[in-house]
């Protein structure tokens, strides 16, 4: 099957209400801001020990805000949300806005809607760099983050990079090379990756739990490193919106609108790939979010980049926040488990729609 063409017009939708949303973007964008808090606040407050939603607002009000409420809550509460579910809950936020925001933008400047996040072998880099980080028998820290964050960090920036050179650039006929020459990289380091656990030995679980994604180690140190390295990063993408609405239309177009093709497909592909490698650091492997989330955005409101980017960052914030939250209720399940078993039934969905020209 031959993946749309994203610049290409929406087909018919049966659906009035989505028709409606269509024309009416912000009362999505609110809809999904009203998703998203109430997604933050049952995050905090789920969980093995209860905390109500009106103690956990006051709470929030009351440390973050500085806001004069009666403290009528358990001191334990107030730890609980403050130290061990806020920085968590806050984490599952950013990285769900950034994967889905990287997803978004690989897809425009490949020019596929099959594209996510990891298609240029990130995720293959980040997990051989987690796994080797896993073997050697030493504890580093720097800047509040461990070893494993370190090296996944840099081993998915290193992926791209190689994927980057090797493609030869980003030039109006490298497009394809990228793709190929990603998926030759990630079966690449996923063999060293294979290499990595079979010597892992009893360490073997440790690189599994890294691979399926996990918000269990989330904490305030790693969250001030990781945060503004995605905020940053995806506002930077956001501003070039209409450099990426152009580039759907095609590097000629592109360039008659003023455009610099070459100059403007790197910066956003250093960006989408900077923001990936941060969200990898803090959570591992989160699959999914950076795929389900613009497809579903997209279809709604169309292939503008100006409305599907902070769309996509809202929903896919409020995705992963909710994803981390049916984690943790049975008892501590690897994350990416739950985006799996949301994402795939879904990507199904969408992919029979794409055949059958939307008609919902």
């Amino acid at each position: 099957m031959t993946a749309p063409d994203l610049a290409q017009p929406r087909a018919r939708v049966g659906h009035g209400s989505l028709e409606a949303l269509r024309k009416r973007p912000v009362a999505l964008g609110l809809a999904g801001l009203a998703l998203l808090v109430g997604a933050v606040v049952a995050g905090i407050g789920l969980g093995t020990v209860y905390v109500s939603p009106a103690d956990t607002i006051a709470i929030l009000a009351r440390e973050l805000l500085g806001w004069p409420v009666a403290e009528a809550w358990p001191a334990t509460s107030q730890t609980i949300v403050m130290e061990l579910r806020l920085p968590r809950v806050i984490t599952a936020l950013v990285v769900g806005l950034g994967l889905a925001v990287a997803g978004v933008t690989f897809q425009g400047l490949l020019r596929n809607p099959l594209a996510d996040p990891y298609v240029l072998g990130t995720a293959s880099g980040a997990a051989l760099g987690a796994a080797i980080a896993v073997l050697i028998p030493v504890h580093v820290a720097m800047l509040g983050l461990g070893l494993v964050n370190i090296l996944a960090f840099g081993g998915a920036l290193l992926a791209v990079a190689i994927v980057h050179r090797v493609a030869g650039g980003t030039g109006r006929s490298t497009l394809t090379s990228l793709l190929l020459v990603g998926y030759a990289v990630g079966s690449l380091l996923a063999a060293g990756l294979a290499m990595a656990m079979y010597l892992s030995g009893a360490q073997l679980r440790q690189i599994f739990f890294y691979l399926l994604g996990s918000l269990s180690g989330a904490d305030w140190q790693s969250l001030v490193i990781g945060l503004p390295v995605i905020l940053v990063a995806t506002l930077l993408i956001m501003a070039r919106a209409r450099a990426l609405n152009g580039l759907l239309l095609g590097d000629d177009v592109a360039s008659s609108l003023g455009i610099d093709v070459r100059r403007e497909r790197a910066i956003l592909l250093g960006l989408a790939a900077l923001v990936t490698a941060a969200a990898v650091a803090l959570a591992g492997l989160i699959g999914f979010v950076g795929l389900v989330v613009p497809h579903v955005v997209r279809l709604i409101v169309g292939p503008n980049a100006r409305l599907v980017l902070p769309l996509s960052a809202i929903f896919g914030g409020a995705f992963l926040v909710l994803a981390d939250l049916g984690s943790r209720i049975p008892g501590e399940l690897p994350v990416g488990i739950i985006t799996a078993l949301i994402g795939a039934p879904l990507f199904v969905l969408l992919l029979r729609r794409y055949r059958t020209g939307y008609q919902l």
